[in-house]
């Protein structure tokens, strides 16, 4: 079988699993277990705390240091609403391109992956591979973390982590971090012909939101030599029981990604004064309210280090000279933030991320596949 074929026939069985990150992704990875134990690859789980989930890693080759990891994440984004021409559960192929939930974010990545251990099982590898697969990326990178640590414990230490989000095959040096936060705030019920008598959770809550606004439009006149403007978004909101009952209750949840941690740690301080402040006034109305702040996630950025190891293969693996960052987050930023060095490059376009009828052209796979023949020679050299 050659490895296009290969390749497609692994993706369409990844496909399969619908891994929302609100699902297990345990069949998935018990899938990949048992892929790689039938070619004598041992493989180990990093599980969540409930035993739900799991991160696997692999070596395939020798157990010495100067590896590379190929990382990528097993989780999707949900397809709830969208109008999908197909199935997005099934590999759906349509002049030149194929369909299907994660097809570019990044399915295919873990297919080349997988579908090249023969190969490097085959070939006279003097570095390993290591195979790195997390959960609960879509999320806020929740999952790497303890897989990431185990493997600078457990592992002879790699030279270069490629993390193949979606990127053309290109080189991506650099992508901004994001923070989350979940933001509660309590008030007090009263009937809204005495708003007096009450707190209205609603009408407090949209003062925070206000101000994540207003910081948005106020990052959006400053610039950074790589990155584009800090991003501030409000994903979601739940409060009140009736229109003719002041809110006890309302929650959102806003992120905030930069290309700096120093500007993120300002912007942070400043919602969080504010925060402080609005929880006081609340508590004077009604003691038993208040503002609580959950943070969800904190993923660094991945700073560019256009001298590392990761830069140099990945160029030289690409021929890609240019220097690139992204605005979305990943786990590349993790890596380094581990002593790994790492960059971004993978198969089919972040543009196609996320979106209804999600595709990947069969060309980018076949790039991939160059790309990792490439790798193994490296490796073996």
């Amino acid at each position: 079988m050659s490895e296009i074929a290969s390749t497609l026939e692994i993706l369409t069985r990844l496909i399969a699993f619908d891994t929302t990150s609100r699902n297990s992704n345990l069949e998935l990875i018990e899938w990949v277990e048992d892929f790689l134990r039938a070619r004598g690859v041992d493989s180990r789980r990093v599980a969540n705390a409930e035993g739900t989930k799991a991160n696997l890693y692999a070596l395939v080759g020798p157990a010495v240091e100067g590896g590379v990891v190929l990382s990528g994440h097993t989780d999707v984004v949900p397809v709830d609403g969208q109008p999908w021409s197909s199935d997005p559960w099934v590999l759906t192929e349509r002049e030149g391109k194929l369909y299907g939930r994660g097809v570019a974010d990044m399915k295919s990545f873990v297919a080349l992956a997988l579908a090249h251990v023969d190969e490097a099982l085959a070939a006279p590898l003097k570095r390993p591979l290591i195979l790195a697969f997390s959960y609960d990326e879509e999320i806020g990178c929740l999952g790497a973390p303890s897989m990431i640590g185990e493997i600078v414990r457990e592992t002879p230490k790699p030279s270069a982590v490629i993390v193949g989000e979606p990127t053309s095959m290109r080189v991506v040096s650099g992508h901004k971090g994001i923070r989350t936060f979940i933001v509660e705030v309590i008030g007090r019920e009263a009937h809204s012909s005495l708003p007096d008598h009450g707190v209205s959770a609603v009408s407090e809550a949209l003062k925070l939101m206000a101000l994540v606004e207003q910081m948005a439009r106020e990052a959006k006149g400053r610039r950074h030599a790589h990155f584009s403007p800090a991003t501030m978004t409000i994903g979601r909101v739940d409060g009140g029981t009736a229109v003719n009952i002041l809110a006890r209750r309302c929650e959102f949840i806003w992120d905030l990604r930069t290309g700096d941690a120093a500007s993120a740690d300002a912007i942070e301080a400043r919602f969080f004064a504010e925060a402080e402040k609005l929880d006081a006034e609340i508590k004077q109305r009604a003691p038993e309210g208040g503002v609580k702040i959950t943070r969800r996630s904190r993923t660094p950025g991945l700073e560019l280090d256009l001298g590392s190891e990761a830069e140099a293969l990945a160029r030289a693996l690409t021929g890609d000279n240019d220097t690139q960052a992204a605005a979305y987050a990943a786990e590349a930023g993790l890596f380094q933030r581990a002593g790994l060095p790492a960059v971004i490059c993978g198969p089919g376009s972040i543009e196609q991320a996320h979106q209804p009828d999600e595709w990947i052209e069969i060309a980018q796979v076949e790039e991939g596949a160059a790309f990792m023949r490439r790798l193994i020679g490296k490796l073996s050299a």
